[in-house]
């Protein structure tokens, strides 16, 4: 049965307790009607123990504001904008980038802006700004638990060039403090299609700040240039907001647990509270972690993804590009959530460990 407001209820106790469940949990559709991101779709989804996420519908179905009981789990930019506004070469992609928990980057390249074989691909692919289609939102109990759901597609299509269709779940119950992202990519198109895809989860303050830790179990870990080298050692810790701080990241390799699982999380050790990742290693070998410690740009982005960041044209060249064949499909499988109190930061501490 569903715990909530630290006590746990029946369906029938809710029912008889309520006017209708939406007073506690569930999703509400509306648009945004004002600035940059006017006329956006947009899903709220609340389910009672304090976790509220935005999804946003028309930036294929990525997750924008995060919080639990108040506090934020996601960094937010001012740049957010309608996939109409959307600059697709060079770093443009970043003019349209509003931050949030979740922006997908993909689906044939992520990485920094190059031209591969006549190609030219701007910063983080395409997916990102291509609307939602084929929504559905399901509100409904099933045995003893509430279930919250919202389904579509997101098509990435060019003619006479790639035609990949993602198809995203995003899935959380009454009071839970996590919800799942399932992703389904699939080609089809009648040619063999580069597949690059990136999970970019943002997280800022209060999850990170100079109280805060990255906790997770890892196999090793390396700086990717010479301005992650100048901080390696402190890549699990963060500093005070900096107006000069240049960008690090890192690039890791986790532990996975005996169920195939990568766990991740920042947490502030002051407040107690942190943000969580879970995920499937098997089809996201890979981990980045991005920090930021800007004045204003303030974030600790961890990046799962299906290849290393490296120049396409080297995966291309070297054979190390993944493909998908025509009607071939993949699967994603994501957990993120809420550490909201110093017994879950434990009960994840039992899982993994301080990354240094």
């Amino acid at each position: 049965m569903p715990r909530l407001f630290g006590a746990e209820h029946s369906p029938e106790d809710l029912r008889r307790m309520t006017g209708q469940m939406s007073q506690v949990a569930g999703i509400r559709l509306s648009e945004f009607s004002d600035g940059r991101a006017r006329g956006m779709r947009v899903a709220d989804v609340y389910t009672g123990s304090g976790l509220r996420f935005q999804v946003l519908l028309d930036r294929a179905l990525d997750i924008g504001a995060a919080e639990h009981s108040g506090r934020p789990l996601a960094w937010t930019h001012p740049a957010l904008g309608g996939p109409e506004l959307y600059e697709p070469n060079g770093a443009g992609w970043g003019r349209t980038f509003g931050g949030g928990l979740l922006t997908t980057c993909g689906l044939t390249f992520f990485g920094q802006p190059e031209n591969d074989d006549g190609d030219d691909l701007g910063l983080h692919g395409r997916i990102s700004h291509q609307y939602g289609e084929k929504i559905a939102v399901v509100e409904e109990w099933r045995g003893d638990e509430y279930v919250l759901e919202i389904e579509g597609q997101v098509r990435q299509s060019m003619l006479f060039g790639e035609n990949l269709l993602l198809t995203r779940k995003i899935s959380t119950t009454l009071g839970a403090d996590s919800f799942t992202v399932e992703d389904r990519v699939r080609n089809d198109g009648y040619r063999p299609t580069p597949h690059m895809i990136l999970y970019h989860l943002n997280f800022g303050f209060p999850v990170v700040s100079p109280e805060s830790e990255l906790l997770a179990s890892l196999e090793s870990s390396r700086p990717r240039d010479a301005a992650a080298e100048a901080g390696f050692a402190r890549f699990s810790r963060f500093e005070p907001p900096d107006a000069g701080y240049a960008e690090q990241v890192f690039f890791h390799k986790p532990r996975v647990d005996v169920h195939g699982y990568v766990h991740a999380a920042i947490v502030n050790r002051h407040l107690a509270f942190g943000g969580s990742l879970r995920y499937r290693a098997d089809s996201l070998p890979c981990l980045a972690q991005w920090k930021m410690m800007g004045a204003g740009d303030y974030v600790c982005a961890l990046e799962p993804a299906n290849q290393w960041e490296t120049p396409r044209r080297v995966l291309r060249e070297e054979g190390r590009l993944r493909y998908l064949e025509p009607g071939e499909d993949l699967t994603y499988h994501l957990e993120l959530g809420a550490l909201p109190n110093a017994e879950t930061v434990a009960a994840f501490e039992s899982t993994a460990v301080p990354a240094r």
